[in-house]
């Protein structure tokens, strides 16, 4: 299993990436331990969640924070320490999960260190690996297996001039060794060999790609490929995840990553129970857990949706029922999830623009007057209220709000063209043609595609002439 990078992985593993990183910036480390843990379970070769865990692992550890450390104490360490080194070879996926439990606690642990590295290895995972071995090694240089495993490690990575470095000083230490005599002669064989590219005609890389000379063809075909092989991982990760949840069927981090594998396979009456047998089990108020159920039930929907016959008489009728229905529940949910937490101002932000969607202004300005509190939505939300104004015919309203707005954007990207843009329409409404026209000239000078700026500034100067 090569590791794979971000781009590499389903859509929502990039988003629960995200959420990790997001609760990493906001020194909530727990939280994030536990989201990148469960990605981690679901994609064991994303190597940017791993590193990105272990970062947090010591941040949580160094700020002394968390709640991890004192429910995975001493006693309970070393039982999982031994389950991982038991699995390391026969289950190293499984070996990874424990091992990581453990340095959630100590992420200073150099046994749970090595067994990672043991497993990692097993499971073709050597980034990963060299992740702990540069630990490991650095607190135990002398150390010959632990070199040596470090060494592999670098070989497997392609980091083959420092394996070969590491091997020569072990040799010097073991001159006789007639082992680490031929591994270094075969480490530098193979430098030999990639340095040439004689490695690409040796496993047939070079002749496949110059045979497929429809460059098109070959992208799709490798497209195709690797969708299969993430349904495939996809549905072994249900497999591994359903085996666990049967020997601890409480850990929440088990039951997160298998609602996400089951939602990426289109199960998602079964992504359901998995949420709602957190959401049974968990007494804290979790907002990220409440909105997950929405989206998952949600997607459950569109596929209904989706799967609905087009050639049926009724077809229409019950499309539109269902999207009608959609529409309810999705606005239901973001209403009671922003009463619930209503010092998310997200959450608040996110009901008031399903509210502006469903053509609830009065409600929607409300909700985008609270939301405004929020730095990082602030001017989203005085873009919205600045619609809302204008669509109750408050237009001078309107064109205070968006200029506010529009004084706390720096850059001139494509929120800022947008309020500009509705601020030239309040303007325009309220008979100020030509202030409109100098808003409408201020985007078409830098991006003449934006809406219809074009048409608009066209037809001013074609009436100036007549």
């Amino acid at each position: 299993m090569p590791e794979k990078a971000l781009n590499e992985v389903a859509p929502h593993c990039r988003e629960q990436f995200e959420k990790g990183m997001a609760a990493v910036k906001r020194q909530n480390f727990d939280y994030a331990i536990e989201i990148l843990g469960g990605l981690l379970q679901l994609e064991p070769a994303l190597y940017p969640a791993r590193e990105a865990l272990r970062v947090t692992q010591y941040k949580r550890i160094k700020e002394g924070r968390g709640f991890l450390s004192k429910m995975l104490g001493k006693a309970s360490v070393s039982p999982m320490l031994a389950r991982a080194q038991m699995l390391a070879r026969r289950k190293p996926h499984e070996a990874l999960v424990a091992a990581e439990q453990v340095l959630n606690a100590d992420p200073n642990n150099f046994s749970a260190h090595r067994v990672l590295a043991e497993a990692a290895m097993e499971a073709d995972l050597p980034r990963t690996a060299l992740l702990s071995l540069e630990i490991v090694f650095k607190q135990n240089s002398g150390d010959r297996k632990t070199a040596l495993l470090l060494a592999d490690a670098c070989a497997a990575a392609g980091q083959i001039g420092r394996a070969e470095k590491i091997y020569a000083d072990v040799l010097k230490a073991n001159p006789n060794d007639p082992d680490l005599q031929q591994a270094l002669k075969n480490l530098s064989a193979r430098r030999t060999m990639s340095e040439g590219g004689y490695d690409k005609f040796a496993n047939g890389e070079s002749s496949f790609r110059d045979a497929l000379r429809d460059k098109e063809g070959a992208r799709v075909l490798e497209q195709e490929g690797r969708v299969m092989r993430t349904e495939d991982t996809t549905r072994e990760a249900v497999a591994r995840l359903t085996a666990q949840l049967e020997t601890d069927p409480g850990n929440v981090q088990t039951l997160r990553s298998l609602a996400e594998s089951h939602a990426q396979l289109k199960e998602f009456r079964k992504a359901l129970d998995c949420l709602k047998r957190i959401k049974e089990s968990d007494a804290g108020a979790d907002p990220t857990l409440d909105k997950r159920i929405v989206e998952t039930t949600l997607q459950e929907m569109d596929q209904q949706i989706a799967e609905l016959d087009a050639d049926a008489v009724d077809f229409e009728d019950r499309q539109a029922r269902l999207l009608n229905e959609r529409q309810a529940v999705e606005l239901e949910a973001a209403r009671d999830l922003a009463d619930r937490y209503p010092t998310d101002l997200q959450l608040r932000f996110e009901l008031g623009q399903l509210l502006f969607k469903a053509g609830r202004i009065s409600d929607a300005i409300a909700a985008f007057q609270k939301s405004q509190n929020n730095p990082h939505r602030r001017v989203a939300s005085l873009g919205y209220l600045g619609q809302c104004f204008s669509r109750r015919g408050l237009h001078d309203v309107a064109v205070r709000t968006l200029e506010k707005a529009i004084g706390e954007k720096s850059s001139f990207d494509d929120e800022k063209k947008e309020l500009i843009f509705q601020l030239g329409l309040a303007l325009e409404a309220m008979g100020r043609k030509a202030d409109a026209i100098e808003q409408f000239k201020q985007i078409y000078e830098v991006d003449i595609g934006f809406r219809d700026v074009a048409a608009r500034v066209d037809a001013f100067y074609e009436d100036q002439l007549q």
